[in-house]
């Protein structure tokens, strides 16, 4: 099972993006987990929590995004968001989710999120 992100794209400096992660098999013993997160990825650079989320929708955030990004989860539906506002140049990196702490199987391909300046 993997934990598909999409909603990435190209946007412009100060512009915003969703990014919505799904599980590929809705099975609730995998996709209930205690907390999820949003992860990101830039070549040659270690993958970094963005933010966090615990079932009972405690977050927490990167201070690089705290106050512009917004993660949110949907239980019933087994969906996870990252709104994303005020997006920089810095921001641009590929966005993966998967459990916190990370579950190596769950990996998906990640959504490419490019921000010009």
């Amino acid at each position: 099972v993997q934990l598909q992100a999409s909603g990435g794209g190209l946007v412009q400096a100060g512009g915003s993006l969703r990014l919505s992660c799904k599980a590929q098999r809705a099975i609730t013993s995998v996709f209930n987990p205690e907390t999820v997160a949003w992860y990101r990825q830039t070549p040659g650079k270690q993958r970094d929590v963005v933010a966090s989320i615990t079932r009972l929708s405690t977050t927490n955030y990167a201070d690089a995004v705290k106050g512009r990004f917004t993660i949110s989860r949907d239980n019933a539906r087994k969906m996870v968001y990252l709104q994303m506002n005020s997006l920089r140049p810095e921001d641009t990196a590929t966005y993966y989710c998967n459990t916190y702490p990370e579950a190596s199987w769950l990996w998906g391909q990640g959504t490419q999120v490019t921000v010009s300046s």
